[in-house]
């Protein structure tokens, strides 16, 4: 029999903190199990409503519901089947893997011996940190202390897991092995995955949403979203900043990028631009960056 499906609610949730700054306006999201990504650059409110969905801050108004849960009253709940790990994620540098995790699960509840260390044991093998279980925490890479942060945040079997930024930082070769280890937590609980790095949701998440100024722009299937930009992103290498001051005022220019010294110019347009443009296949940066520069033109 299958798992019965879960359900993140997020209705209408709105936040100003007191420097005035609004982080969320009236945001609504559906959220269903599996991996769910969610885009946005720095400032768009993405942490704000990881924070505010793990319990760590309220809200100014809306509703938030997860398995029959309203998680802005019924917090103590939430937490019992909730695992987060943040942006900043604080480790006690002097403290052995094996000894903070034990600690960790004491304080999520584990109080059970035996049972502690069945779980301990197992996610420090599911995490590939076994081999260094017993060395300092402060001794650890970005990769192995974000995997520590997974497993910390995999106590207790949580249904509902949310990773702020968790590859931010990280090599080519960790983020890979971070991501893998993200993509094996199974298909029958909710993880949230905030980031800016467009290419980690593309790899992992079935959906996703993208958020700007604390408003959604986008929320679909990441494949869905590049197929329907077929045939409508064209390209042109350039270098020459007059020429592309130029193209900036009369085209929809998504992006820009340095290739080898030139300038990559990308532009949305439902018919062939000319001025020596051509036809490129879309990818989810080019999703990204046309729903980011529709939110500014708004």
């Amino acid at each position: 029999m299958a798992d019965p499906q879960l359900t993140l609610q997020i209705s209408n949730l709105s936040k100003t903190y007191s420097n005035g700054v609004q982080a969320l306006k009236n945001l609504s999201l559906t959220i269903g199990t599996n991996m769910f990504g969610l885009l946005g650059p720095n400032g768009a409110g993405k942490s704000t409503l990881m924070r505010t969905v793990a319990t760590l801050q309220d809200a100014d108004s809306g509703e938030v519901s997860f398995d029959g849960l309203d998680v802005l009253r019924q917090k103590d709940s939430v937490r019992r089947i909730l695992g987060y790990l943040p942006q900043e994620f604080g480790v006690y540098p002097k403290m052995s893997a094996l000894d903070m995790l034990d600690h960790l699960a004491v304080m999520k509840g584990i109080l059970n011996r035996g049972e502690r260390k069945e779980m301990v044991y197992g996610l420090l093998q599911q995490t590939n940190l076994w081999d260094v279980r017993k060395k300092k925490l402060g001794t650890f890479s970005g990769g192995m202390k974000q995997r520590f942060g997974i497993a910390q945040a995999l106590l207790g079997n949580p249904k509902l897991i949310i990773v702020d930024e968790p590859t931010a930082g990280l090599d080519p070769t960790e983020r890979n092995r971070f991501l893998n280890l993200l993509s094996s937590i199974g298909r029958n609980v909710i993880v949230i995955l905030s980031t800016h790095i467009v290419d980690d949701v593309r790899e992992l998440c079935p959906q996703m949403a993208i958020i700007s100024q604390g408003e959604v722009l986008l929320q679909g299937s990441p494949t869905q979203s590049i197929d329907a930009l077929g045939g409508k992103i064209w390209r042109k290498m350039m270098d020459d900043a007059a020429e592309l001051a130029e193209v900036e005022k009369t085209l929809h220019v998504i992006s820009t990028h340095l290739v080898a010294g030139l300038t990559e110019v990308r532009v949305y347009a439902d018919s062939h631009p000319g001025g020596g443009f051509s036809p490129v296949d879309p990818d989810i940066e080019d999703v990204y960056f046309l729903n980011l520069s529709r939110g500014q033109r708004n």
